[in-house]
């Protein structure tokens, strides 16, 4: 099946046609570990996810290398250690930095994880490759494409005869428009810096221009020229990086590694509203994916609300989407548990070479990722009468992230043959009521019977809006008792 791609660079859809169809490789922009992933950070996260599984369909598992980068030294991430210091938190603002990043690390895995993403090939953090990065600027300075000034190391852009190309920009013309650091050290107002000092108290790394740390661009551009090569397929990330991110990324890589191109496809997908309106604090419609999934918002709607909405047009979360991605998951659900569908299920197909996908929703999602238009496939696939028939469908499911364990659909209360007809009811009753504090609203009731559920060692899993459970390892029938 051909693959077509809208290519910012070009700015038209193309035939994807990789360097090595044994190697498709992709590197997408990660995030800057100072927080927890607010829901526009999911976006490029779940879109890109979306393209790794279908070229891992189209190329097989092995054959394509995908690199997600975090972002793990960085002045927001010093001045949110800083605070934490000033607060009174114990250990030096070093040891407070490195806490803060392992800490927002492992809550965006976990989040993303919720949302369906598999984890990258390779998610390289900046601090492991500094020497890389300190050895691209000596070679770009070199040949005369950077220079040193003041502690610092910066990027000539006017060496660079293409230098706006991506976002179409001339460069005197970016001058006038746009809002540009003006340094004494600078040549031109439009260099930026590859490298900068840093204070006795701020990350710092031994360098041929003192002691510092490296610039945000030219971390990317190290970190993909060490695991992808020089050149590679795809260089994704959101539209808000286009520039001056992926415009400096380019610039850099080219000088530093001689070549024409950096990646052959720029992809970026458009930016997020709630509810018609831009995300913000000011507006009180900025929330994290974290804040939904405590709400009851299972991470499978939150990525069906996403997918809803091709990739490259402004996407709008609202409250009646995520009703609709509830129901749509709800209705699709069901017809797979009416016909036996289970991860004993999936597994015999897989065994036996009967997981297949739909021909005609392959063809639409490989039409520059039409999310929009596979989903609408998928309706029809639903249709099937028979088990056989709805393969298709649950293929598309997997195909989109939808369902990553089927054991799912396995959990129901009927498989605890021996739990006894009084602690089933109590399990029930503190659901339904679970269902009914979240449905108003009151998170703190809902948090308490969560608690109580947890406490009893009883799994709980949501999806498309409905409840089901197992009692767990850790089942404790005492703390029901209390409850009866």
């Amino acid at each position: 099946m051909t693959i077509r791609l809208y290519n910012t660079k070009t700015r038209k859809k193309v035939e994807f046609e990789p360097i090595d169809q044994e190697n498709v490789r992709m590197y997408v922009c990660g995030p800057t570990v100072y927080d927890r992933a607010h829901l526009g950070n999911a976006r490029p996260v779940i879109v890109f996810d979306t393209l790794f599984r279908l070229l891992r369909h189209t190329y097989g598992d092995d054959h394509v290398t995908y690199v997600r980068n975090f972002t793990d030294v960085d002045d927001k991430i010093n001045a949110t250690a800083l605070a934490r210091k000033e607060a009174g938190a114990a250990g030096t603002l070093e040891e407070l930095i490195a806490e803060r990043t392992e800490e927002t690390i492992g809550w965006y895995l976990s989040d993303m994880s919720e949302v369906g993403a598999l984890e990258p090939t390779q998610m390289p953090r900046a601090t492991n490759y500094i020497a890389q990065m300190i050895a691209m600027i000596e070679d770009l300075i070199t040949k005369d494409h950077a220079y040193a000034a003041e502690g610092h190391a910066l990027f000539r852009v006017r060496s660079y005869e293409n230098y706006g190309a991506l976002s179409g920009r001339s460069v005197d013309d970016m001058i006038a428009g746009a809002r540009v650091e003006v340094a004494p050290f600078k040549e031109d107002p439009m260099d930026f810096v590859l490298w900068k000092p840093s204070t006795d108290d701020q990350p710092g790394w031994d360098s041929p221009w003192g002691r510092g740390r490296p610039g945000w661009h030219i971390e990317c551009s190290a970190m993909a020229k060490a695991l992808l090569g020089d050149t590679f397929d795809i260089h994704g990330g959101g539209l808000d990086l286009q520039f001056p991110h992926h415009e400096d990324e380019i610039a850099q890589s080219c000088c530093a590694n001689e070549t024409d191109e950096m990646a052959r496809y720029w992809m970026h997908n458009e930016m997020l509203q709630v509810e018609g309106k831009k995300m913000s604090k000011s507006l009180g419609n900025f929330f994290t994916v974290r804040d939904l999934l405590e709400q009851g918002v299972p991470g499978e709607v939150i990525r069906l609300v996403f997918l809803m909405t091709h990739y490259r047009k402004p996407m709008d979360w609202t409250d009646a989407k995520r009703g609709e991605a509830e129901k749509m998951l709800g209705e699709w659900m069901s017809v797979l548990q009416k016909h036996g569908y289970s991860q004993k299920t999936v597994d015999m197909l897989k065994a036996s070479g009967d997981w297949v996908a739909d021909a005609e929703f392959i063809g639409v999602l490989s039409n520059d990722l039409n999310t929009s238009g596979a989903i609408s496939r998928m309706h029809v696939l639903a249709k099937a009468k028979t088990a056989a028939g709805l393969v298709p469908l649950a293929h598309a499911m997997e195909t989109l992230g939808l369902v990553n364990d089927w054991s799912i659909l396995d959990l129901s209360p009927s498989q605890n043959d021996d739990m006894p007809e009084w602690a089933a009811t109590v399990i029930d009753r503190l659901i339904v009521e679970r269902g009914e504090a979240r449905a108003a609203k009151d998170w703190g009731e809902a948090d308490r019977l969560r608690d109580l559920l947890n406490a009893a060692g009883v799994q709980v899993t949501d999806v498309a809006g409905t409840a089901s459970w197992l009692p767990g390892a850790d089942f404790d029938l005492s703390v029901l008792e209390a409850l009866k």
